[in-house]
């Protein structure tokens, strides 16, 4: 059973063999599900539009201001991503629970795409604005690399043949 949005419509699956009061029973239960989830889910956003027009204010001249920012789930290899046209942002859950300095560096980062597109000289003084850039980079491309490692380890288990060993024999 599951419960979605596909526009302006609300889907809700069930399975065939429900009895028309138990699908009745299910469809309000996940429809309630589905409503609480997209409360809690806009109140978060909110807040991260909320930081993104302050970080905007803050260190871009109040000039890269955001329609729309929001968390994602569907970013697995970038923390963020922006569409300039439309002046939406989005930003990857898997930042939850990282120091808040860092969720700030992917804004401006963000916001700065949308004054200037690409990764250019100019775009880059923009983000050296924000004063924590360097440190939130590296602290991002440090989670990377462990979680890189991380992935490799059940290959590593073994030594290989060719390996020399640092013990005595």
């Amino acid at each position: 059973m599951s419960a979605y949005r596909d526009g302006d419509t609300t889907v809700v699956l069930v399975p065939a063999t429900f009895s028309h009061a138990e699908e009745k029973r299910w469809v309000g239960r996940m429809l309630r599900r589905l409503e609480a989830r997209e409360g809690r889910r806009h109140a978060g956003d909110e807040k991260l539009r909320e930081r993104a027009l302050e970080l905007a204010h803050r260190y871009l001249d109040g000039t890269a201001l955001p329609d729309s920012v929001r968390w994602v789930d569907n970013q697995t290899a970038r923390w963020g991503s922006c569409t300039p046209e439309t002046s939406s942002i989005r930003i990857s859950r898997r930042l939850v629970g990282m120091p808040s300095w860092v969720v700030d560096y992917v804004l401006v980062h963000e916001l700065a795409h949308l004054r200037i597109p690409h990764h250019g000289r100019d775009f880059w003084e923009l983000v050296r604005r924000y004063p924590r850039a360097e440190r939130a980079r590296g602290y991002l491309e440090g989670f990377s690399a462990a979680l890189r490692a991380e992935a490799c380890e059940h290959i590593d288990d073994e030594p290989a043949e060719d390996e020399i060993s640092l013990e005595d024999p």
